[in-house]
């Protein structure tokens, strides 16, 4: 047996490569492509993807947004063990099966972080931390302050061509759901998609929106019958109402395998809604939503975290997809941060309904236009600016891709909109303590 083939024996690969959407190579380019550790050649790869290298003792791992992976190092008598999979449940799952579960706490596991090549040298006791190398990293500031129009229509229409792609490619038959809030990301994909189908000759009758009532109380669906009725677009709506027994925050920690509050308050939503749409068509598989939207436009509210500053956040880098970066002391061991984390709200309780999600707002090409855009030029450090200024892109993107008038009301959280805000605070704990307790209970 040759050294090579020794340590590719110490790799367990749980991904699932079908997962994975790209459109400019094969998997298995793609996977040379990070094995060769080229960091401009990795950003040329084109869709969303999970990929991971073996060549002797050195693994590379590589992910975008939409796409999770986890990892976690075994140690056998013959040496340590790579296990790699999406979900913390399923390598705990495998160890089980190999007798090693008493190694095991979720702690130990690690999210590779997304937009990095994740490097790991499995070389023995002890094994060295990862070497992260950035294959991400988008031009800031390259737009004049006094071209909102101009970003509008170069951001709008980046994510127009990810959805033609998507729709061309990957979701080529059977119908098409947004989990639809009628906020700017929604809609702006809910118009993009419509327009798309009519571009590529094909039937808009494909597309859904579906839009969660609990109880009839919340304000998302009043304002989703508005958004479409101003755009006499009304029969695409499909409203899934439920009632409060469809909420279980638990098991959305369980789907999610994390315990941040509002991650977990979106998710438990994301899931009663889903849940709602199988149970109404067991067979649908394509959906699409406009997670990332708020990240890559940095519209969310300052104020309510008190670890942020207006200038926290328009000086870093990717701030709201990354968290403070993998060289931070504040970066999480077992999770990456902001969105690369987060995204598990969105894509967690689609993949365990069997839907395959999509949100063109994750995607590199598009937030390399996002960050592009001078914030702090355009917005003096003003909050409301900045918040002001989303809806104004998004909407001049759409008019100047579709030619229509997108209407545009105030933000609000997609937990927020479903039910009414006493309700809401009846079904969900304050304290993350007791988030993260729930959590680790499926480990004692």
């Amino acid at each position: 047996m040759n050294m090579n083939s020794m340590y590719v024996s110490k790799v367990v690969d749980l991904t699932n490569p079908e997962k994975n959407v790209i459109y400019n190579m094969t998997h298995e380019e793609a996977v040379n492509v990070v094995k060769s550790g080229d960091v401009e050649a990795v950003r040329k790869i084109d869709g969303q993807f999970s990929l991971v290298s073996v060549e002797g003792k050195t693994i590379q791992m590589a992910r975008s947004l939409g796409r999770p992976m986890r990892y976690f190092i075994a140690k056998r008598a013959v040496g340590p063990q790579l296990v790699i999979a999406e979900r913390i449940d399923v390598i705990f799952d495998y160890l089980k099966k190999e007798g090693m579960e008493d190694q095991f706490h979720p702690s130990y596991t690690r999210m590779v972080p997304a937009h990095y090549i994740t490097r790991i040298e499995l070389l023995g006791c002890p094994d060295p931390n990862p070497i992260y190398t950035r294959f991400f990293t988008p031009q800031r500031n390259k737009y004049a302050p006094n071209s909102a129009n101009q970003i509008g229509a170069d951001y709008i229409n980046a994510v127009y061509k990810e959805i033609k792609k998507w729709l061309q490619y990957r979701a080529t038959s059977g119908p098409i759901g947004v989990t639809f809030s009628a906020g700017i990301d929604s809609g702006s994909v809910f118009l993009l998609t419509y327009h798309a189908l009519l571009e590529l000759g094909e039937s808009p009758s494909r597309l859904k929106a579906f839009t969660l009532s609990i109880e009839g109380g919340g304000e998302d669906l009043a304002q989703a019958k508005k958004f479409l009725k101003d755009l006499n677009l009304e029969l695409f709506l499909e409203p899934i109402e439920l009632d409060h027994s469809a909420l279980d925050w638990k098991e959305a920690i369980n789907v999610v395998e994390d315990y941040k509050p509002l991650d977990i308050q979106s998710a438990t939503m994301n899931l009663a809604l889903l849940k709602g749409i199988k149970s109404r068509y067991p067979e649908w598989k394509y959906i699409l939503d406009g997670d990332g939207g708020d990240e890559n436009l940095k519209d969310y509210p300052i104020e309510d975290n008190p670890e942020l500053t207006i200038r926290s956040v328009l000086n870093n880098l990717m701030l709201y997809h990354e968290g403070w970066g993998v060289e931070s002391i504040k970066h999480s061991l077992t999770y990456s941060g902001g969105l690369s984390r987060g995204y598990m709200r969105t894509y967690s309780p689609a993949d365990v309904l069997d839907f395959e999600t999509f949100s063109p707002y994750t995607l590199p090409n598009v937030i390399e236009i996002s960050e592009g855009i001078p914030y702090i030029e355009m917005t003096n450090w003003d909050h409301k600016k900045l918040y002001d200024l989303k809806g104004d892109i998004v909407a001049a993107g759409v008019k100047a891709v579709t030619g229509m008038d997108m209407p545009v009301f105030e933000k609000r959280r997609f937990q927020h909109g479903v039910t009414s805000m006493d309700d809401f605070k009846k079904l969900f704990p304050i304290k993350e303590l007791d988030y993260r307790k729930e959590f680790l209970s499926k480990y004692e």
